[in-house]
């Protein structure tokens, strides 16, 4: 069964929305864990509640339901109004990394926080829908609400202006 019948379906049967939880919670909460950390659960919660109250209105010409869910994520990221956290680059062995090394870590981290930071929202949400959650500029376009073009765009830019950071 496609996410396209599973959500149509669910309008007759609500339970068989389950299978579209069950087959995309995964990759919707590591995406949002690595965009706002501890909150990702309860967002990734919210994002599959509104999902679920906004199924009437999906597209069920399409059938994959990721770029629907992203885009809601991205909706429920906005609305939690966080300040993009990046996941730390040091493993469950860091302390087998020397304290120069470990800085030097820290110091290229914030760097790259910053600059990602400082990315138009736009920008930001381009580039970790295609980086982060590995999707295509189609399906991030779907997700957005905006053409392949403005992705495009936006992507370009975003490359840009993250080109001369240099992470030593």
């Amino acid at each position: 069964m496609t996410d396209a019948d599973a959500i149509a379906r669910s309008l007759v049967e609500p339970g068989v929305f389950e299978l579209i939880f069950e087959r995309h919670f995964g990759v919707i909460f590591r995406y949002l864990r690595r965009r706002c950390g501890a909150a990702a659960e309860d967002l990734a919660a919210e994002t599959f509640t509104r999902a679920f109250a906004g199924r009437a209105g999906y597209d069920v010409a399409r059938g994959d339901a990721r770029p629907w869910l992203f885009g809601i994520a991205t909706n429920v990221l906005r609305a939690h109004h966080r300040d993009l956290v990046v996941p730390g680059v040091l493993g469950e062995r860091a302390e087998e990394i020397d304290a120069d090394a470990r800085l030097d870590a820290v110091t290229a981290l914030a760097r790259v926080a910053d600059a990602l930071r400082a990315l138009p929202t736009g920008q930001r949400e381009v580039l970790l829908l295609v980086a982060v959650a590995e999707l295509t500029y189609e399906e991030t376009a779907e997700a957005l609400g905006v053409p392949v073009g403005t992705v495009r765009s936006r992507m370009a830019r975003a490359r840009a202006a993250l080109n001369p950071l240099e992470v030593r």
